[in-house]
């Protein structure tokens, strides 16, 4: 019962916006689709830390998750910055008992334990949003962090954020505080690509480790987080 974790998919079956034309993306559904059955077994869980598609509603989400759902193992799946399809936690569980979607999970304001491992998380909050910065949008997401974390059953937790809560340019102090208060050891984030993810902190600050897991970085494939 392993997991791993992968983020940025950015997948496009219902919209004509393909990454294929970026840099190091091309042929990148195929190659995601190839890595992961590759490495993930039926058991396993894969979370995906955000961005999973380019839709705008859950008609346009339909082919994309049929795609992730195929695919290996169970997913948890959290809200990235550019995932316009999502709603409401009853709405989004209504659309995938509908069409089947027995694989897939949402993280939003809770948890989930497996195999003595909590894995907790949101979307975050960076500067860098294209949503406007103001005190109402990062409360809430500093207050959805600490319920997911606070619904945590087991003592190792384990945190996946879109937006990174810090980099070598900016940092957001008061989720890094919910981090540091909670005893959070570990935490994987998404959103920087290309030529941004010069700006990713792959360390440990303040007792945490911190570690960028979007889609190019992990050339496609996800990474192991723990056996």
């Amino acid at each position: 019962m392993s997991i791993y974790a992968i983020a940025d998919t950015h997948l496009s079956f219902g919209t004509n916006k393909p990454m294929d034309t970026f840099e190091g993306w091309n042929d990148y559904v195929n190659r995601i689709e190839k890595n992961w059955n590759k490495l993930v077994e039926e058991k396993d869980t894969v979370v995906l830390a955000g961005d999973i598609s380019w839709a705008m509603n859950f008609e346009e989400l339909k082919a994309d998750f049929e795609f992730i759902n195929k695919l290996n193992g169970k997913k948890i799946i959290l809200k990235g910055n550019h995932d316009y399809w999502w709603n409401t936690l009853s709405k989004m569980n209504q659309f995938l008992e509908e069409n089947g979607f027995d694989t897939i999970s949402f993280l939003f304001n809770n948890s989930y334990e497996i195999n003595g491992v909590s894995i907790c998380g949101s979307r975050g909050w960076l500067f860098d949003s294209e949503e406007e910065h103001d005190e109402k949008v990062l409360n809430r997401e500093v207050m959805r962090l600490v319920r997911s974390i606070e619904s945590a059953a087991c003592e190792e937790k384990i945190v996946f954020l879109h937006y990174p809560p810090i980099t070598t340019a900016s940092k957001c102090e008061e989720i890094l505080d919910v981090l540091v208060k909670n005893g959070i050891k570990k935490c994987y984030y998404g959103h920087l690509h290309g030529d941004a993810a010069k700006y990713a902190l792959n360390e440990n600050i303040e007792g945490i480790d911190f570690e960028l897991i979007s889609c190019d970085k992990l050339k496609f494939s996800p990474k192991l987080i723990k056996k």
